[in-house]
């Protein structure tokens, strides 16, 4: 693989670059060594170079400032610690690098204990406060909406002192209203988290991000959405959290009553009628914490005796880097999903073949997918993933799955029940091992879909060869095409991010 250039680069003779970890939109994010401290990890992020305007500077320079300053109001808000200009003249900011999960993997993987809950939802709401109580900014008091609450953005890390540590991200490129001057009415979000308001392209208050939240909470204690919409359009997301009812949480959760109506409050339609600033939800959280903790007892960590250190398991990443090229497959450009059996369980993968310098380029892309599904002639399953960047444009990745056969199903019920999948790169140039692996989420309609699909497939009948529906399929892909890239230009985010039809 090519060798990052900023790769062991120094900043301000005080900041050793040691590998990149995210690309987005605004720029890129790197690993790197604060010599000064002694070999501190930090993260540091560089402006794009393709947005090196003094507009964008002033834009980059206020996101540093404010992440900053937010930071220092509460230790949930990731941390900025210096801000600079390189050699080059490209603007860069210094940031706290935080190893832990991001909350949506622990919403999909487990089943969060009611103190655990409740220890995320008050550490929420001790870092959405003081943004929404304003900070001052160039001498003028700035109100902070964070516009993109969802647990994607929650990362959960390992505190030695405080145990589990819920970090909001990206409040660097949250929407700021500022008194004194008019509010941009540009869409910023993601549909299953946005609020009705927000929807319509209104003026935002902190009110949406606590209906955010509400979505979020649900999704915590149910480990599903409280709504879902007809279809996973705009349109159909509009319609759902305009007027459908959010579901009500299971009596078998046994959730106590207080809590299910904060939650159903968070979420109502009417802003007028939800908490009116997440002091309040803390103020209702408080006692529910006190009563509930020695109740029903947090995750515990027993000492455990051993004579000797475990073998620690490699992660699917790893075990995906370790993958070789099947010999029954051509070394060409192509595309095609497998099963692959881990210490962890099984993992839907698809394996795609590229060149080595595509692989480079596509590495840090917003991730798109989408499942097409048609029951006649032939039950068929059009899996389509898109990596999308601004600077190479579109990489069409599809594959089909016969849901007549046994495979079909089988990958088509663990991708359901997963809400993920991992890609595994290969050079056409060296094609024997794994060049890189990406992980892509499902949104959790069309994993509702994938399931429902994969059961119905098992009655239905056949009428015709499976490639009259393949083609079938390939004309609908075709039409879609531009109305998938029409979304993909649309985002407009400083980090890859996954966008599921």
């Amino acid at each position: 693989m090519i060798k990052d250039p900023n790769t062991g680069r120094k900043l301000a003779d005080r900041y050793q670059l040691i590998e990149i970890a995210g690309k987005g939109a605004m720029g890129q994010v790197y690993r790197a060594e604060d010599l000064l401290l002694g070999g501190v990890t930090v993260a540091v992020k560089f402006l794009s170079q393709t947005l090196l305007n003094q507009k964008m500077r002033n834009r980059f320079l206020r996101e540093a400032t404010i992440c900053a300053l937010l930071a220092e109001k509460s230790i949930h808000i990731v941390r900025v610690r210096d801000y600079g200009v390189d050699d080059n003249d490209v603007p860069y900011y210094v940031m706290e690098f935080l190893e832990g999960q991001s909350l949506s993997e622990i919403i999909k993987t487990q089943h969060l204990s009611l103190p655990r809950f409740l220890s995320y939802a008050r550490q929420l709401c001790l870092g959405l406060e003081p943004a929404h109580k304003g900070i001052v900014f160039n001498r003028e008091p700035t109100v902070i909406i964070h516009r993109d609450i969802k647990p994607s953005n929650v990362l959960i890390v390992q505190d030695s002192t405080l145990g589990e540590l819920v970090k909001i991200l990206d409040f660097g490129i949250a929407k700021l209203i500022e008194a004194n001057r008019d509010q941009t009415h540009s869409f910023m979000g993601t549909l299953a988290y946005c609020s009705p308001e927000q929807m319509e392209g209104k003026e935002l208050d902190n009110r949406s991000d606590i209906y955010s939240l509400g979505v979020m909470m649900y999704e915590m204690l149910a480990g599903e959405m409280p709504i879902i919409p007809e279809t996973p359009s705009f349109g159909g997301w509009y319609k759902a959290h305009h007027q459908k009812p959010p579901k009500g949480l299971s009596t078998a959760l046994n959730i106590p009553q207080p809590l299910e109506q904060l939650v159903r409050k968070c979420l109502a339609k009417d802003p007028s009628q939800r908490p009116q600033s997440v002091s309040e939800i803390l103020k209702a959280l408080e006692p529910l914490e006190q009563r509930y903790s020695d109740r029903y007892p947090s995750q515990t960590k027993f000492p455990v005796q051993r004579t000797e250190e475990p073998t620690p398991a490699l992660t699917i990443e790893a075990i995906c880097l370790q993958a070789t090229w099947p010999k029954d497959k051509p070394k060409q450009k192509i595309v095609f999903p497998k099963l692959i059996r881990t210490s962890r369980g099984v993992v839907a993968t698809l394996w795609v073949m590229l060149s080595g310098q595509d692989i480079v380029n596509r590495q840090f892309s917003t991730r798109y997918n989408q499942f097409l599904f048609l029951t006649s002639p032939h039950p068929m399953l059009l899996w389509i993933t898109v990596l999308h960047n601004r600077e190479f444009g579109p990489r069409w990745l599809p594959c089909y799955l016969d849901l007549k056969t046994n495979l079909g199903q089988r990958l088509a019920r663990h991708l359901g029940q997963s809400g993920s999948y991992r890609m595994l790169f290969f050079a056409l140039e060296k094609p024997q091992k794994c060049q890189h692996v990406m992980t892509s989420t499902i949104d959790p309609t069309q994993c509702q879909m994938l399931l429902n699909w994969a059961n119905s497939s098992q009655t239905l009948s056949s009428s015709a060869q499976p490639q009259i529906s393949k083609n079938m399929l390939r004309k609908e892909f075709e039409r879609l095409k531009p109305q998938i890239l029409i979304k993909l230009e649309a985002v407009h985010t400083d980090f890859p991010s996954d966008i599921s039809g």
